[in-house]
C-alpha cells in the first residue's frame, strides 16, 4: 500500500525548486539586459561564461538552483520507494520534512550571504539525514 505522507515533502522541494527557477531568472534577465550580454555569444565561446560577465550575487541563484538538481534527486527515490513499501509514514515522512527544510535553508543561505562553512554545515547535515532515509528504506527492503 502506498504511503502518501513522505511526498508532501517530496512536493514541497519542487515547488521550493521552481521558486528557486523564478528567483534565477528574475535577478539573471535583468542583470543579463543591463549588462548587455549576448546569449549567443556566450553558448559559443566557453570564455564567456554568464560565470565571468554577471555579478556572483546573481549567479548564486543559478547555482543553487543547479543544486537542487543535483541530491535531492536521490531523496525524490528514497522517498518514492518508502511510500512504494508502505513506509512512509512517522519517522521517515519526518526525516524527509527535516531533509526539505535544511535544503531551504541552504538555499537561502546561498543565494544571500552565500557563508561558504555555513552552507556546508547545511548541506552536511541534509546529507546525513539522506543516509538516514537511505538506511531505513534498505532495512525495510531488504
Amino acid at each position: 500500500m502506498i504511503e502518501a505522507q513522505i511526498l508532501q515533502p517530496v512536493v514541497a522541494l519542487f515547488i521550493w525548486t521552481m521558486v528557486m527557477w523564478a528567483w534565477m531568472y528574475a535577478t539573471r534577465i535583468p542583470a543579463m539586459s543591463r549588462l548587455k550580454v549576448d546569449p549567443d555569444t556566450i553558448v559559443r565561446d566557453p570564455d564567456a561564461s554568464l560565470d565571468r560577465q554577471l555579478p556572483a550575487e546573481v549567479q548564486w541563484k543559478a547555482h543553487n538552483y543547479n543544486h537542487l538538481h543535483e541530491q535531492p534527486t536521490v531523496f525524490y527515490a528514497v522517498c518514492i520507494v518508502l511510500a512504494l513499501i508502505g513506509a512512509g509514514d512517522g519517522m521517515n515522512a519526518l526525516l524527509a520534512w527535516i531533509y526539505m527544510g535544511i535544503r531551504v535553508m541552504h538555499s537561502i543561505v546561498q543565494v544571500t550571504a552565500n557563508k561558504v562553512m555555513v552552507r556546508f554545515v547545511l548541506f552536511a547535515v541534509s546529507s546525513l539525514v539522506l543516509i538516514v532515509l537511505i538506511v531505513r528504506a534498505a532495512l525495510a527492503i531488504f
